[in-house]
């Protein structure tokens, strides 16, 4: 079957106004994801912070357990479990954040790339596009099970 269309047809660009909508759409959903980072990153100080604390009072425990054998052992096992579980908290919420980054990045490109094919140029001279990222996920774990633990 033969083509009507000429050669040397430019390709069809997006109306400008959808063009600027969906960028803007873009931007808000990038700053939407660093309102996101932010709170993350404070949950992430605060459990850090209890965390610590919370180390510190069981090494105390542990230190009276020598020389109290009387002192529930294993309730002081059970409690190093649940410090276990916020070290992998922890692990949770970097991995999250590596990956909100990740994404944050892929889709500010976006949004530029968007712009500058949409809008051109302005009279300052070519647009700044900043580059995607080439892995599509910075991440490949989905999902968090209890191991052993690396602190950052």
């Amino acid at each position: 079957m033969l083509s009507t269309e000429p050669v040397d047809a430019p390709p069809e660009r997006m109306p400008l106004m959808a063009a600027a909508e969906v960028q803007d759409d873009l931007l808000v959903a990038s700053n939407d994801l660093d309102r996101l980072q932010r709170l993350l990153g404070d949950a992430s100080e605060s459990l850090i912070g209890h965390f610590y604390a919370a180390a510190d009072q069981l090494r105390e425990a542990l230190k009276r357990t020598a020389e109290h054998p009387e002192l529930d052992l294993p309730q002081l096992h059970r409690t190093m479990e649940h410090v276990a579980g916020a070290i992998t908290a922890m692990q949770f919420q970097d991995l999250a954040s590596q990956l909100i980054t990740h994404t944050g990045h892929r889709l500010r490109g976006c949004a530029d790339r968007l712009a500058r094919e949409a809008m051109g140029d302005d009279e300052d001279g070519p647009a700044v596009v900043e580059d995607i990222p080439l892995r599509p996920n910075p991440v490949t774990q989905d999902e968090m099970d209890a191991g052993s633990i690396e602190l950052f």
